[in-house]
Formats: structure tokens, sequence, C-alpha cells
């Protein structure tokens, strides 16, 4: 997951403060070959809980230059994706454009969605929580506009993980986005909505510091459950 995220929060006026970065080096994370493998494996965790299907109306929040909004469209969906950052969506717009997709990309804030009640069969939001202070009100404003029957699914940073270290460590700097970001663990989302809880999975056990040559999906796999993932994914089924 790159560092290259642009909501921040200041108590000292109350109110959200949006702070854009270079939106056209957003994407060069993922060309990384750590980047690559951090995505792929966040997004099989994501997908195989959210399970997204064909003309599903799916509401992408946080969703930067259109990553996850792009992959919802490449399995059919019909994608709305939604975020605080000009700059990024608009080159969500030309990503998704190239390829072909019609998708949707607003500027709008998850605490104040510009969406009517039961608008979207489900909404997915991935690594873009740990910049939303209350996480609370923004899961409600999701939850407000999903269907009865519809599902929510939150990825974020794990705290309690090599990877949280790391990005509290970064945190310390004034100069990164790391430093006004809120890091949780998953007993603190899960929380928020337990009747409609349905399952939380951890990923992402390769810790940031791994050696080129380890990183790997069999590495993955030999250290799930020896070490606590450094991304989480909760999802909720709204019944009530």
């Amino acid at each position: 997951m790159s560092e290259e995220k642009w909501q921040s929060y200041s108590e000292k006026e109350d109110r959200l403060v949006f702070n854009s970065h270079e939106a056209d080096n957003y994407d060069c994370w993922y060309n990384t070959k750590k980047g690559n493998i951090v995505d792929e494996i966040e997004t099989k965790t994501g997908f195989e809980l959210f399970q997204p299907s064909t003309k599903e109306k799916i509401l992408d929040v946080g969703c930067g230059t259109g990553n996850f909004s792009i992959k919802l469209a490449g399995k059919g969906c019909r994608v709305t994706g939604v975020d605080v950052a000009e700059p990024m969506l608009e080159k969500a717009r030309r990503k998704a454009s190239a390829r072909g997709f019609d998708i949707l990309f607003y500027r709008q804030n998850v605490i104040d969605l510009k969406f009517e009640d039961d608008f979207f069969d489900g909404v997915i939001s991935m690594a873009a929580v740990e910049f939303v202070p209350d996480l609370t009100r923004a899961y409600r404003e999701m939850k407000r506009v999903v269907k009865p029957g519809g599902k929510i699914l939150i990825g974020t940073i794990n705290r309690d993980s090599t990877w949280g270290e790391l990005y509290r460590e970064q945190s310390r700097s004034e100069t990164s986005v790391f430093h006004h970001a809120i890091l949780r663990i998953p007993e603190e989302l899960e929380k928020i909505d337990r009747p409609n809880l349905v399952a939380t999975q951890e990923c992402l056990f390769i810790p940031p510091d791994a050696p080129e040559d380890e990183i790997s999906w069999e590495e993955e796999k030999r250290l799930a459950g020896r070490v606590r993932g450094g991304f989480f994914c909760i999802l909720w089924e709204i019944k009530q």
C-alpha cells in the first residue's frame, strides 16, 4: 500500500482538511514488485469476502486513482467511485476511459454522501479509512446508501502488525501523510456494527522489510497464521 494518501484532519479547526498529492505518481507503487504483490494480496482477500457480481451497483469509497473501481468494473459491476481529491479522480477517469469502462467518479466526502438511501447493492472501501477520523459516522453513511441485504467491505492497515509499526514510525514526521493517519485493529471496526458483521480476514503477512527475493505468494502463505497480518478486511451484510 502506498503512502500517497490525501486526507488529513485538523483537531484545532475541528474539520477535515484535504491535501492533494501528485496523482500522476500515485500508481508508481503498484509497478514495483512489492507494490504489485501487496495489491494482489489485498485484492484477493477483499474480493473473496465481498464476492462482487455482474450488474451489481457498487460504491467505491476513497477510490483514489480508481484501482479497485476498475477491478470491480472488470467483473461486470456498475461502479461509482468517490474521493476527496480531484487530481486523483481526474487520473481515475482517464484510466477508466482508456480501458473502456463507464465508471462514474465524483468528488465527495464519505461522511456526507450525496446519494439516496438504499441506492447501492454494496459499498467497498480499501486503504482509505485510515484517513477518516470519525469512522462510525462514515460507516453510518455507507450503511445508509446500501440496500437491505447489501454488503459493506472495509479494508485497512492493521495497527498491530509490522506494517502498522512502519506507518506509525512514518507518522512521526510532519511531512508524511501518515502523520494524520489513524491506524486501527480489527476489534475497533467489528464493534461498529456487530449485528450485521459477517467476517474478518487478515492478510499481508509478508513484512515491509522483506528482501526482494522473498516477496512472493509462497512466502505470504508460509507466514499466514504465524504473524499478524498487515492488512485486514471486514465484511458486513446489512440485514437491519
